[in-house]
């Protein structure tokens, strides 16, 4: 399976925004009757322009290389989009998808009244206007001075655990005088410092990146070094489909006696690869989380995997499958007793989000941080406290533009 971003492709999940039950929520929502008092005073509200931008998010390091890809940067340039409204108020979001995907629509919703393109209860009524979905909450919350954990029924959000998502290979960097496995303990000690008690730590350099056995035993070298440095902290791990199912037990043989909080996509996944894995675990009683579903995720597949009681948490990106998509997949991964944590890796915006959405509906067994600076958004209002993510009270999601669109 090929890793590659959501956002470049406005498609990717809309196939499956079915999700697990087979519904189109187009038909679902059109047949929408139970409006809120809320959904009338967006009724107030029309679509009067529509503008695009890019907001700058800067790391406070360089992030390096992971099982497949090469160097991550210092941080990305996001596309960005707000809705105005004929009374002035004003919601941003990034895009879900590309700009040129959002452009063919647009004419669609300048003109419509807010409770035509959007429903408290729902979300974004319509598949094709997605990628506006995030900015549609930032916009309803702003209406009616609500944070969007709030549109999903909570009114003190559900606080979740907070995980450090950005150690990657940095052990091998700089290419010409690699900075080996001390490095890796100055970022843990960066990231404890700004509040994190959960790292995942990337493994699998010897899929690319060194000889297999040089790189398995780094790969083992470095998960003890972070226990043992870190002992007040939850580790998890992350193969991004580097190893085969044998060579990930061959890394679990090596850490014996770490605890792992979960390990993440260690290979492509299949039945038998999983089957063997639960079984290893089981045998070794080893106490852990299998998280899959961030590549190329394919619903009812990852259904089939829940029902086999071969993943524990549903791992598909927050802006990949949707805001909207994920307030619908929830209730089913909660009948199905699985837990959620929306892949956020990027962007700390996508962070934020997923924040509201695990404030609102809980359900969420941790957050990915992508620990992020900017000039151009007010990124203030959430605080990290004893480990956790809380979100801002704040209308909408909380994050003001400070660049003039």
């Amino acid at each position: 399976m090929k890793r590659r971003t959501f956002l470049h492709a406005f498609h990717v999940g809309v196939a499956s925004i079915a999700l697990f039950n087979g519904k189109s929520h187009a038909r679902h929502f059109t047949s929408l009757l139970d409006r809120t008092e809320d959904d009338k005073t967006l009724a107030y509200h029309r679509i009067q322009d529509i503008k695009f931008s890019t907001v700058q998010l800067n790391y406070p390091r360089l992030v390096g290389k992971n099982a497949r890809l090469d160097l991550h940067g210092y941080g990305p340039n996001i596309e960005i989009v707000c809705l105005v409204t004929d009374k002035g108020a004003m919601g941003w979001a990034s895009l879900r998808g590309a700009k040129r995907d959002a452009e063919k629509v647009m004419g669609e919703l300048v003109g419509k009244k807010i409770s035509e393109l959007f429903a408290v209860k729902m979300g974004t009524l319509q598949d094709r206007h997605i990628p506006f979905d995030m900015a549609l909450h930032d916009l309803a919350g702003v209406i009616l001075q609500k944070p969007v954990y709030a549109l999903l029924g909570k009114d003190k959000p559900f606080i979740t655990d907070y995980y450090s998502g950005m150690i990657y290979f940095d052990d091998l960097e700089p290419a010409d005088k690699p900075a080996g496995i001390d490095r890796i303990l100055e970022e843990c000690r960066y990231d404890y410092n700004v509040g994190y008690r959960q790292f995942k730590l990337k493994i699998g350099r010897g899929h690319k990146w060194m000889p297999y056995k040089e790189g398995l035993q780094r790969d083992i070298d470095v998960t003890k070094a972070v226990a043992q440095a870190f002992p007040d902290c939850d580790i998890l791990v992350d193969g991004n489909n580097g190893f085969t199912s044998d060579q990930f037990i061959d890394y679990l043989k090596g850490i014996a006696g770490v605890k792992l909080f979960w390990i993440e996509e260690p290979f492509h996944e299949t039945i038998a690869d999983y089957q063997k894995l639960r079984n290893f675990i089981k045998s070794e009683d080893i106490k852990t989380l299998l998280a899959d579903g961030e590549a190329d995720p394919d619903q009812q597949f990852l259904r089939e995997l829940i029902q086999k009681d071969l993943l524990d948490v549903h791992l598909t990106d927050i802006e990949g499958l949707g805001f909207t998509n994920w307030r619908r997949l929830m209730p089913e991964l909660k009948k199905l007793g699985a837990q959620a944590s929306p892949h956020a890796w990027g962007s700390l915006l996508k962070t934020n989000y997923t924040a509201h959405l695990a404030g609102g509906l809980g359900n969420t067994v941790t957050i990915e941080g992508v620990t992020s600076s900017s000039d151009e958004v007010d990124l203030s209002g959430y605080i990290i406290k004893d480990g956790k993510l809380i979100p801002p009270s704040a209308p909408g999601f909380g994050m003001s533009l400070l660049k003039k669109i």
